[in-house]
């Protein structure tokens, strides 16, 4: 893994902040971002002939609605926290506190509703599902929470309005699960957060294969110290021409001590 750069995200707009998912587009270029008060930014980047973030450009920017079209209140039913976009450019987001999965066909859209997610154990009001990501048109979502530390994060899967579950993710002390995504080698991406009081903010980056037996070939490609960066929540995968790019965005809770940090590694095989 080679550190790429961290560009520092500021905006005036009061929904700024709070940002819990990313999706890239495939050439770096564009970008979706989600905050967990149910509000959705997207844009253009620039970046220097580096590939460094140079610029956040935003081009608009929506509040989620519900499936009757009112926007998402903050708090238990506006809890938005995973985000994926499919091939279709349908826009899937996950929600904790009132767990569920909804569908927009464009950011102003009504939510498309579906059958709540099986309750697993750990999923509570503020440990629901935190990382979601698309590959083939099914939904793959890990809850932020397994239960117990030493008992493994299962992988709920969404396809035709029907719930499945692809195996189970090893699960170490401490390690939360909050961000996810298919990277253009066809592995699943884990993004998890350790919080450690006063000493802030630790993640670390896993991958593995998932077949038809359950995740395969994991590996540990990233484990930062804690106070490298903020509050990193959001992953995308995707490939600069030189290697797999990983794009991580930090969730400020909208303090002041805190900023939102894109944090950019690639990977080299």
């Amino acid at each position: 893994m080679e550190y790429v750069g961290t560009f520092v995200w500021r905006d005036g707009d009061d929904s700024f902040g709070g940002f819990s998912g990313i999706e890239i587009s495939p050439d770096g270029s564009a970008f979706h971002a989600l905050t967990d008060r149910a509000h959705l930014y997207w844009g253009s980047i620039d970046r220097d002939s580096q590939g460094l973030i140079r610029a956040m450009n935003i081009a608009g920017r929506a509040h989620l609605k519900d499936s009757k079209g009112v926007p998402l209140p903050p708090g238990y039913t506006g809890d938005s926290e995973g985000l994926a976009i499919g091939e279709d450019g349908a826009i899937w987001v996950s929600f904790e506190g009132l767990d569920r999965v909804a569908r927009y066909d464009h950011p102003d859209a009504r939510a498309t509703t579906f059958d709540p997610p099986p309750k697993m154990p750990g999923m509570r009001i503020n440990t629901g599902l935190e990382a979601l990501a698309i590959r083939d048109g099914t939904i793959y979502a890990v809850p932020e929470r397994s239960g117990a530390e030493d008992r493994p994060f299962p992988i709920l899967t969404f396809r035709d309005n029907a719930w499945g579950q692809a195996g189970e993710i090893r699960r170490d002390p401490r390690w939360l699960a909050v961000g996810a995504d298919f990277g253009p080698d066809g592995w699943f991406y884990l993004l998890e957060r350790d919080f450690q009081g006063i000493l802030g903010f630790a993640s670390r980056v896993r991958r593995m294969q998932l077949t038809e037996d359950g995740p395969m070939n994991e590996e540990i490609l990233l484990t930062t110290r804690p106070l490298q960066y903020d509050n990193l929540e959001g992953l995308a995968v995707w490939h600069d021409g030189q290697g797999i790019r990983l794009t991580m965005i930090s969730d400020d809770n909208f303090l002041f001590v805190q900023r939102t940090e894109l944090v950019e590694y690639r990977l080299r095989d």
